[in-house]
C-alpha cells in the first residue's frame, strides 16, 4: 500500500488528532464521534490504533509491518521499541525540532537534499538517527530560508523540546543526544494494540 497522500483533515475526522500529519488545529474540527450505544470491536479498535500509528508518521504499509518485525526482535517490551524506532527516523527528528511543520514537510527537505547529518547530505527520510548525531540545514540561502521559516511559524515548539534533542536556532542545527524515551512520543497511543493487529496478521 503506497504512502497516503490525500486529504489530510479527512484521516484526522476520523482517527483523532495527529500531529504529525498536519500543523492545522485539530479543535477547528469536527471530529466524528461514535455514538455511545455502538459497540467497537476488538479488531476495529486495533486497527485504529494502527491507522493513528501509520499516518502520523507518514508511512506505508510494508515501512510500518518492517518496524514492527525490528520491534519484536529487540530486547525488552515490542511497543515502546517500535515507538523509539519511529521517532529516531530522520524526518521525525526535523520535525521535532522545528525545522519542519510536519513530517511530511521534513520528508521533503530531505528528499531534496537540504539536510546534513554530520556535515553529510542526507537523502532518506527514514535515515534512523544515533546519539550524537548531528543535524544541519546545507549551507544554502534556500535551505536555510526554508528552515528559518519554519523555526520562526511555531516559537512555542522550542518550549516543548523533548529532552533527546538540543536545537541550536542560529545555526540551523540540532543535536540528538541521545534516543528518545518513549514516553515522551508526541503521539498518544495504544502501543500492544498495534503490536496485537500486526501478531493476529503475520508472525511476529
Amino acid at each position: 500500500m503506497s504512502r497516503y497522500r490525500g486529504p489530510r483533515f479527512k484521516k484526522i475526522r476520523r482517527l483523532g488528532a495527529l500531529p504529525g500529519l498536519t500543523s492545522k488545529n485539530p479543535r477547528k474540527l469536527r471530529i466524528r464521534n461514535t455514538p455511545h450505544f455502538s459497540r467497537k470491536s476488538q479488531y476495529s479498535i486495533r486497527l485504529k490504533e494502527k491507522q493513528r500509528l501509520r499516518f502520523h508518521y507518514g508511512l506505508t504499509e510494508r515501512q510500518l509491518l518492517t518496524y514492527v518485525r525490528i520491534a519484536a526482535k529487540a530486547k525488552g517490551e515490542k511497543g515502546p521499541v517500535l515507538l523509539q524506532l519511529l521517532e529516531m527516523r530522520l524526518d521525525n527528528i526535523l520535525f521535532r525540532l522545528g525545522m519542519a511543520s510536519t513530517i511530511p514537510q521534513a520528508r521533503q527537505l530531505v528528499n531534496h537534499r537540504h539536510i546534513l547529518v554530520n556535515g553529510r547530505i542526507v537523502d532518506i527520510p527514514s535515515y534512523r538517527c544515533k546519539p550524537r548525531d548531528i543535524i544541519t540545514a546545507k549551507d544554502e540561502q534556500k535551505s536555510r530560508a526554508m528552515i528559518q521559516n519554519y523555526l520562526s511559524s511555531d516559537p512555542e515548539k522550542k518550549k516543548k523540546l523533548p529532552k533527546h534533542l538540543t536545537l541550536y536556532p542560529l545555526e540551523y542545527k540540532g543535536l540528538v543526544n541521545k534516543v528518545i524515551d518513549s514516553d515522551c512520543v508526541d503521539l498518544k497511543i495504544d502501543q500492544l494494540r498495534v503490536i496485537e493487529y500486526y501478531s493476529r496478521k503475520t508472525k511476529i
